[in-house]
């Protein structure tokens, strides 16, 4: 089998996503302090043999907070508020969109000015009801999609503020089809 192109399914991928959201949903709200990664990004997330997601990186306060394409605008740019949990929302929220969308958001070799902006593509495929994905087999699927694809959207939010909480994050990712 080539390993590629081998797909896991929505089932697996809602799993996954549920998983990463609870996982940062902890360091949130479950420890004793609250914990920001902001690193959230596919390379710091790790699967065990039955892709269950597993953090790792913490970038607890060092000089290079964050990764180009999943860094929040806050992140770089105070005109947009203040770092917090939310920024680790955001980057939650381009990881959602990559799995939905079946490629990276960002891609360093291009010329940025001719990419079209990743969440708009997004969002224009779930306007103009296009398949989001090529793995699409059913009804449920896309149902699925369209979800993980709304979550996503409702992260990547400019301003802080307009940004969800990883608790709702977590129950909107959970419900089932």
């Amino acid at each position: 089998m080539d390993n590629k192109n081998s797909f896991l399914g929505w089932d697996k991928l809602q799993d996954i996503a549920l998983g990463i959201a609870k996982g940062i949903e902890y360091l949130h709200q479950g420890c004793d302090h609250r914990i920001l990664h902001f690193d959230i990004k596919p390379h710091n997330i790790l699967l065990d043999q039955n892709f269950t997601p597993k953090g790792s990186k913490c970038n607890i306060h060092d000089d290079r907070q964050g990764t180009m394409g999943y860094i929040a605008p806050e992140v770089f740019s105070r005109n947009f508020g203040n770092m917090s949990y939310k920024s680790d929302v955001y980057s939650f929220g381009t990881l959602l969109l990559e799995m939905v969308g079946g490629r990276k958001n960002f891609k360093v070799m291009e010329d940025s000015t001719s990419q079209v902006y990743f969440p708009e593509w997004i969002y224009n495929l779930l306007e103009q009801g296009d398949d989001l994905r090529i793995h699409i087999e059913d009804q449920g699927d896309a149902k699925i999609a369209e979800k993980l694809a709304i979550v996503g959207l409702w992260c990547v939010q400019w301003h802080p503020i307009y940004r969800p909480p990883m608790k709702k994050c977590s129950s909107d990712v959970r419900k089932r089809r």
